[in-house]
């Protein structure tokens, strides 16, 4: 294991998307992203996303220098076009005029369209909570999910999150796949040549199988069977045609084959707690804080083991797999 200080993490990530031309506002939002899901131990978010991002631009599949186009369409309703490039400069350039309308209003909804997606969704959710906001986001990805019952892909990933803020301690945070896993999860354990869990997916043939290369060229699987379905088949509508972007199948048929990252939108919805409850407003987040310990009764919170994993990287760094270095260090040459 290669062990790498937390500025270290950074400078690394910094200095690939360099190499490879990307604008320096495109290499500071990405390379925070990446190293907040590295720092947090969310690996299949971490650098290892570095290998994707340089094989979309290889693959023509991402602007490397986009420059994101804010539109704002009505007090409470703002986009932001990424014109082509990763998602989090896009988020980072439409996030004060979002909190600004959620403030006037009460909520925003914010969407961003035209974008390269790798991203935790947790990253944009803990930024929003910081706001003293409510948040919630959603996206749809490639077609690699097949429906509950079905055995073709349709379906992403499809992420969903949520986070509450809380005075005095770090937001309550989830963010998950509606399928069984992430994908970055199966491709860990396909270059680890793991087998994973049955339930995670199915090979082309429909079968269910621990080999994640067979589901990696088959069909991934919905958590909770009907209902993970509905719940990305709701993901794949509100964060697809309601904003005037792709499906996950629309995604997948745009790539072409090039096997690059997903190209869709992605729907961030902002509520303000302050603008519902006006006076009262620190009376009733508090009320919240009774059902946080009572459901912490087997011992943690969403997002605890993550809080966790952050307090120790920032003590003593990270580690990352001696493969996965040298083919980062490869992306150098």
């Amino acid at each position: 294991m290669a062990q790498l200080s937390l500025e270290d993490t950074r400078i690394l990530a910094q200095n690939i998307l360099r190499h490879h031309d990307f604008s320096e506002e495109q290499v500071a939002a990405i390379a925070d992203v990446m190293v907040a899901g590295q720092r947090d131990e969310c690996a299949s978010h971490g650098l290892y996303r570095l290998l994707g991002c340089i094989a979309t631009l290889n693959a023509g599949k991402v602007v490397p220098d986009a420059q994101p186009e804010i539109i704002d369409v009505a007090p409470a309703l703002l986009k932001v076009d990424a014109k082509g490039g990763f998602s989090p400069l896009a988020f980072r350039r439409g996030l004060p005029l979002a909190l600004e309308k959620a403030r006037q209003n009460g909520l925003s909804a914010f969407a961003i369209n035209h974008c390269v997606h790798f991203s935790a969704l947790w990253v944009e959710i803990e930024d929003i909570t910081a706001a003293g906001m409510v948040a919630l986001a959603c996206n749809p990805s490639h077609a690699w999910v097949a429906p509950a019952g079905g055995s073709k892909p349709l379906f992403g990933t499809n992420p969903f999150a949520f986070g509450w803020p809380r005075a005095g301690q770090l937001p309550f945070v989830f963010d998950f796949a509606t399928s069984a896993i992430a994908r970055g999860d199966i491709e860990l354990h396909r270059r680890e040549e793991r087998p994973v869990p049955l339930g995670w997916g199915i090979n082309d043939g429909g079968q269910p199988t621990t080999d994640a290369a067979a589901i990696l060229s088959g069909a991934m699987l919905t958590f909770g069977g009907h209902k993970g379905s509905a719940l990305s088949a709701m993901i794949e509508l509100i964060a697809g045609p309601l904003i005037g972007d792709f499906t996950s199948a629309e995604s997948k048929d745009w790539d072409h084959g090039a096997g690059a990252l997903p190209y869709h939108g992605e729907l961030i919805i902002i509520l303000d707690p302050q603008r519902f409850l006006g006076d009262q407003a620190t009376e009733h987040l508090a009320r919240a804080e009774p059902l946080f310990t009572a459901m912490a009764q087997n011992g943690r919170l969403p997002s605890q083991r993550r809080y966790e994993a952050r307090q120790r990287s920032q003590q003593q760094g990270i580690t990352l797999p001696d493969t996965l270095y040298r083919d980062l260090l490869a992306l150098l040459d």
